[in-house]
């Protein structure tokens, strides 16, 4: 087992360890499932490459229409920043073998409602060129990064060209975290028509003193769409000047996503508590999510249940549903969840509803997740489920017993459980039964 066992003592928490029923016991501690806390990232069980990921690339494997060294289309604009070598990291173009108006192929916020099947199509449309730079190329210049920099502020699709040190690899990457990346080759050129850029990115670009968070934050505030400013901080877009750097994609969603909802989570905590239990829910491409808003002051909890046969969780590790979640108080958590960066997009669509309402609440945010989910399509599901969700008419309760009781016809996994896994489910029945009595 890759780094032994007493690197995944670290992986969990120690309350979420203690709080787990069952699973796979490494060094006198429980896991659920190997698979649920390395989801293809970690390699903990010691392979070069994720079996399951393995298997899920062959599941959608199709043949491109591109089986040449050169490509001309129009990108959404896309561009993808890899991790692996950092600090010199792959960085290159996404663009289709077609030309016109691409930009859903690169906008999550518009899949809503699409399939797994149409979710995999788009992404395998796009062809990834890809060149080695250093991350501190974002802070010096690079052609090919200024290019794809003036890509990342299009407000529409740009025709583009490039062309291949050779054919592309057939592949698909798949993540937990970012979206799906189709066939991939290195890349010998690259070049991109002019268009109209989005001058809110651009302003940021250029503020060569402004801090990236602040970057982030403002540009959140002025209505441009959260992908897109994960796509232009990746490129190593803001910040101060000589302190820009690339940034992995799938690293720059989490960290987006994080410095969001800490921010609005600023905001909520000094508005008055929702006066109700409200209950949200949404079914989506094989997933239910469920949200309870609790009439106290701001906490989070992230809970997800895997059942057998999806992809962190497959039959034959596990012969029930294996849940995983983390959980932070009023004053909120300093490590990374060992649940993964779908807990900053659950805690963003959490964050957003609330400031609209100008209230807080604690928050209990639970998902299960079926079979018909094939394939992890990255976390923009799980943050634009949630975003439906609170669009929902919620069901109102006047306690959390009477909340529960309506939820416990709604999830598969009993309520028994969900409360063994909940620290805030654990407090606030147990602050209720002393109260009861007292």
């Amino acid at each position: 087992m890759m780094g032994g066992s007493g690197a995944l003592g670290d992986i969990l928490p120690r309350n979420v360890l203690e709080a787990l029923g069952e699973g796979i016991r490494v060094s006198g501690k429980i896991y659920p499932t190997l698979c649920l806390a390395c989801r293809g990232a970690r390699m903990l069980c010691g392979k070069a490459r994720c079996p399951i990921l393995v298997k899920a690339e062959a599941l959608v494997k199709v043949k491109t229409a591109l089986d040449r060294e050169q490509l001309a289309g129009s990108t959404p604009p896309a561009a993808f920043v890899g991790r692996i070598g950092y600090p010199k990291v792959y960085v290159g173009p996404l663009i289709p073998h077609f030309h016109g108006d691409t930009v859903l192929l690169d906008t999550p916020e518009w899949w809503l409602g699409k399939g797994i099947e149409d979710i995999i199509s788009f992404r395998y449309n796009l062809i990834r060129g890809k060149t080695r730079l250093e991350v501190k190329a974002a802070s010096h210049g690079h052609r090919l990064l200024d290019t794809l920099q003036e890509l990342a502020m299009s407000v529409k699709s740009v025709d583009a060209e490039a062309v291949f040190e050779k054919k592309p690899a057939k592949t698909l990457i798949l993540s937990d975290i970012a979206q799906p990346f189709g066939p991939s080759a290195p890349l010998r050129s690259f070049k991109a028509s002019q268009s109209s850029v989005d001058r809110r990115i651009e302003k940021a670009y250029y503020d060569r003193d402004l801090k990236a968070a602040e970057a982030v934050f403002n540009l959140y505030k002025n209505g441009v769409l959260v992908t897109r400013i994960q796509r232009a901080f990746s490129l190593g877009m803001f910040g101060e000047g000589k302190r820009r750097r690339l940034v992995p994609t799938r690293w720059s969603i989490t960290a987006v996503d994080s410095i969001l909802s800490e921010e609005l989570v600023k905001e909520i905590k000094t508005q008055p508590t929702v006066d109700k239990y409200l209950v949200f829910y949404l079914k989506n491409i094989g997933n239910l999510y469920v949200v309870i808003l609790m009439p106290k002051s701001w906490s989070f909890e992230w809970i997800e249940a895997w059942f057998p046969g999806t992809p962190w969780n497959p039959e034959e590790s596990s012969p029930k549903p294996a849940l995983m979640g983390d959980y932070e108080s009023y004053w909120g958590r300093k490590d990374y969840p060992s649940i993964g960066g779908c807990y900053y997009s659950t805690r963003l669509a959490a964050a957003e509803a609330l400031t609209k309402w100008r209230r807080q609440a604690t928050v209990l945010a639970l998902r299960e997740i079926y079979p018909e989910y094939i394939l992890p399509v990255g976390v923009w599901n799980v943050r634009e489920s949630i975003r439906a969700a609170f669009k929902s008419k919620p069901q109102v309760f006047d306690t959390l017993e009477e909340a529960l009781r309506f939820i416990k016809d709604l999830l598969k996994v009993p309520l028994q459980t969900w409360v063994q896994h909940s620290t805030i489910l654990r407090e606030a029945l147990g602050q209720r039964s002393i109260k009861d009595y007292i």
